[in-house]
């Protein structure tokens, strides 16, 4: 608690000292009075957060003016109530001169950023189906297909969890033992990763499966081939409808063939989008706080002191960031220990961003305080005008676009030459948020005092003026390109994918009314970068 000094009063001549500003939740220290004789009352100290400001000082006993009364405090979430302080009061004049002017109310309570509750949990994975497999103890001269199983796709998440993994893809494989001979021509393809789950309410979509890998073991004679192409990863979910960030896509599969067979790395599977809800709106401002009323005019002759102006609105909290798109899956790896060729398979798309939160309201201007009356011969003091409203929230970023995935690498350990796969593109990052309104500005203003016997009523305090809208949020940033994947000597690399343009920025938020503007544009977002293309190795 702090402990506020008095200004201290004069003695013949002078003025009354100032009041001390109040600490933390404290108010202003009041004016020192004026002299016996000639001389103004002091100023009211500033109120602590939340806290009035201090009144202002009496007069002179003869000549003199009242001091002004201070400003009220900020108002601070936790801090008496989070309401804002009281201007203080005018003081008053005794026998010649005019009351002093009542303090402005304290800025309202800023209104809380917006939040994007967490997802809470995760759900089951989809399920994996059995390996599909021969194994040749004999001859295989035919043209022999077959085929993995798919992956699952994964359980729906319950409310606010994450929807589960895709299963991963069923494998492949040829064993041709030491007795076996395969002359003939066999294709096979792993099964693909299953789709990521759908998400719950409020929850991230589920990431995709990785696919099946297609492989061979050979201990006997291949003079046929074995075409192994490894199986597409699953596509990543939507992110909720109520707010999620899209699911990653899966891992393609290995592929591994034999003899003069050719490999392909499956191909990776696309990130989901982000969820079409906006990001968290912000909280609104909080109301100004009420302006002080203006201290009386000398007994004889004198003005009164006019009311201060109600305080200005709160600011209106920042939207929450847009949710985010998933990354493409990598391709698979494409593996080469024959005389054919082999390739990485393809990256997978990123997922685009969500649209950032809508910023909140600026708060309502204060009221504002009554003029004070005049003395015999006087003015009285004019109403204090309605505080301006506060500015609205800006609006929250657009959710970033997800990468895209990177080529798979084409591998050898033979003299044959491999090839990468394509880097994906990145996807379109997410718009900013609509900037929010401009608050209200104070409808009431302070009654004018009343005048004198001679003299007449000050004017009645104006309605304030409405805040600013609040400029708009900045665009998502764009997803980048994936790289593209090695090859070996002889093969071609693969190339990186494109980048993606950052998101629009968000509109600015509509004036509060009479006096205020509209926000401005956000700024567009920050595109990717391009990928790299891979490396010979």
């Amino acid at each position: 608690m702090c402990i506020c000094f008095f200004g201290g009063a004069a003695s013949w001549f002078g003025s009354g000292g100032v009041g001390g500003a109040g600490g933390e939740g404290a108010p202003g220290g009041n004016g020192g009075a004026g002299p016996v004789l000639i001389g103004n009352g002091g100023i009211g100290g500033f109120g602590g957060a939340g806290a009035a400001g201090g009144n202002g000082g009496a007069g002179g006993m003869l000549l003199g003016d009242g001091g002004a009364g201070g400003q009220g405090g900020t108002a601070v979430a936790g801090i008496l109530g989070g309401l804002p302080g009281q201007g203080g009061n005018g003081g008053n004049a005794n026998w010649f001169g005019s009351g002093g002017n009542g303090g402005q109310g304290g800025t309202g309570l800023t209104g809380a950023n917006g939040v994007n509750p967490p997802p809470s949990g995760t759900a089951g994975t989809g399920s994996a189906p059995m390996p599909a497999s021969i194994t040749n103890n004999g001859i295989i001269g035919a043209h022999v297909v077959f085929n993995g199983a798919n992956g699952g796709t994964g359980d729906p998440g319950g409310a606010g969890q994450t929807g589960g993994t895709g299963g991963t893809g069923g494998a492949t494989s040829v064993t041709n033992t030491n007795i076996g001979s395969i002359t003939g021509v066999i294709d096979m393809t792993a099964g693909d990763g299953g789709n990521g789950g759908t998400a719950g309410a409020g929850g991230n979509g589920g990431a995709g499966g990785a696919g099946g890998a297609a492989t061979v073991t050979n201990n006997g004679s291949i003079t046929g081939a074995v075409n192994a192409n490894g199986g597409t990863g699953g596509n990543g979910n939507t992110g909720s409808a109520s707010g999620g960030d899209g699911g990653a896509g899966g891992m393609g599969g290995r592929g591994q063939p034999a003899g003069n067979g050719a490999a392909k790395g499956g191909a990776g599977g696309n990130g989901g989008a982000a969820s079409v809800a906006l990001g968290a709106t912000g909280g609104n401002g909080g109301t100004g706080g009420v302006g002080g009323n203006g201290g009386h005019g000398g007994m004889f002759i004198g003005n009164g002191g006019a009311g201060g102006a109600g305080g200005t609105g709160g600011t209106g909290g920042i939207g929450a960031a847009g949710f985010a798109g998933g990354d493409g899956g990598a391709g698979g790896q494409g593996l080469n220990n024959g005389t054919g060729t082999a390739t990485g398979g393809n990256g997978g798309l990123g997922g685009v961003g969500g649209i950032g939160g809508t910023g909140g309201t600026g708060g309502t201007g204060g009221v504002g305080g009554n003029g004070g009356g005049a003395g015999f011969i006087g003015i009285g003091g004019a109403g204090g005008g309605g505080g301006a409203g506060g500015v609205g929230g800006i609006g929250g970023i657009g959710g970033a676009g997800g990468d895209g995935g990177f080529g798979g690498a084409g591998t050898t350990t033979s003299t044959a030459a491999t090839f990468g796969g394509t880097g994906n593109n990145g996807a379109l990052g997410g718009n900013g948020g609509t900037g929010g309104a401009g608050g209200a500005g104070g409808a009431t203003g302070g009654s004018g005092g009343a005048g004198g016997v001679i003299g007449w009523a000050g004017a009645n305090g104006g309605t304030g003026t409405g805040g600013t809208g609040g400029n708009g949020g900045q665009g998502g940033a764009g997803g980048n390109g994936g790289n593209g994947g090695n090859a070996s000597t002889g093969g071609t690399v693969g190339q990186g994918g494109n980048l993606a343009l950052g998101g629009q920025g968000g509109t600015g938020g509509a004036a509060g009314g009479p006096g205020g503007n509209s926000g401005f544009t956000g700024n567009l977002g920050v595109p990717g970068s391009n990928g790299l293309p891979g490396t010979i190795v």
